[in-house]
């Protein structure tokens, strides 16, 4: 699976995180989980977590994988 990019983050003046996916809003984070996200993207890397916090690491071969015969229905 390719690695995630196009994210973006922004702390706003009322401590909100706004995270972007590629200029489109994909989350917005407030008080202790906003903290929290921050702490994850200081440590480790960035484009990871974001796509890990907003559930927008499924990038890839899902629509392949549905049309497989093994997972045909």
């Amino acid at each position: 699976m390719p690695r995630p990019h196009g994210f973006t983050y922004e702390v706003r003046s009322d401590q909100t995180v706004v995270i972007t996916h590629r200029g489109r809003a994909a989350g917005t984070l407030r008080g202790g989980r906003a903290a929290t996200f921050l702490a994850e993207v200081e440590a480790g890397d960035a484009q990871l977590v974001m796509a890990r916090w907003t559930g927008a690491y499924k990038f890839g071969n899902e629509r392949v994988a549905r049309n497989h015969p093994r997972n045909r229905r």
